[in-house]
């Protein structure tokens, strides 16, 4: 309910067509980008990492007849 609420909101003030950005605004977008590039560089270089040290060596040479379940 909350979340439907706050997306009313949102529509109703993008909406209103408010010109100009304001400074909150720039900051808030910039570090949205910010975090988002950096999270996303963060997850591949965990990717390449892991890849890289072996342990998924395990994974990739998975056979089920050792499947204990």
């Amino acid at each position: 309910m909350f979340a439907l609420a706050v997306a009313i909101l949102a529509i109703l003030l993008v909406s209103r067509n408010v010109e100009g950005w304001r400074p909150h605004m720039v900051i808030a977008t910039g570090l949205g980008v910010f975090l988002t590039v950096m999270l996303a560089g963060s997850l591949m270089l965990l990717i390449f990492f892991s890849s890289s040290t072996g342990y998924d060596d395990e994974v990739a040479h998975f056979q089920p007849e050792n499947d204990d379940s």
